[in-house]
């Protein structure tokens, strides 16, 4: 759904059919330990860019709104890798563990073909 910044994110959830007024970030709602959000977080949310960057379904991210200097509000990105169970640095790119050669997990590799001599 596009947010209010402009920027495709599956994250972020608004309805105003019928009378409802429901605007939230899915993400940040499922972190407990987070300030709370407001629409105008997304104009600089890094979420949208790493999806754009990275379509990798082993990664998972988690967010929360945390206050910077006890004033200034903002929306902090942590990434995981599932299959390593690592945490991801740079999640733009990628988990490097994961995309080494020989590490025996290529991600988008497929199925290996069947000879069809037996």
């Amino acid at each position: 759904m596009r947010t209010p910044a402009g920027d495709e994110c599956r994250y972020y959830y608004e309805d105003f059919n019928r009378m409802r007024q429901t605007q939230e970030c899915r993400l940040i709602a499922r972190n407990r330990d987070s300030e709370r959000w407001t629409p105008d977080l997304c104009a600089k949310c890094a979420v949208p860019e790493i999806l754009r960057a990275n379509g990798s379904p082993d990664l998972r991210l988690e967010a929360a709104v945390v206050k910077r200097f006890g004033l200034f509000r903002r929306v902090e990105v942590k990434a995981y890798c599932l299959r390593c169970i690592a945490p991801v640095p740079d999640p733009i790119r990628g988990c490097r563990t994961c995309a080494q050669p020989g590490s025996g997990t290529v991600t988008g590799a497929g199925p290996e073909p069947e000879s069809g001599a037996e």
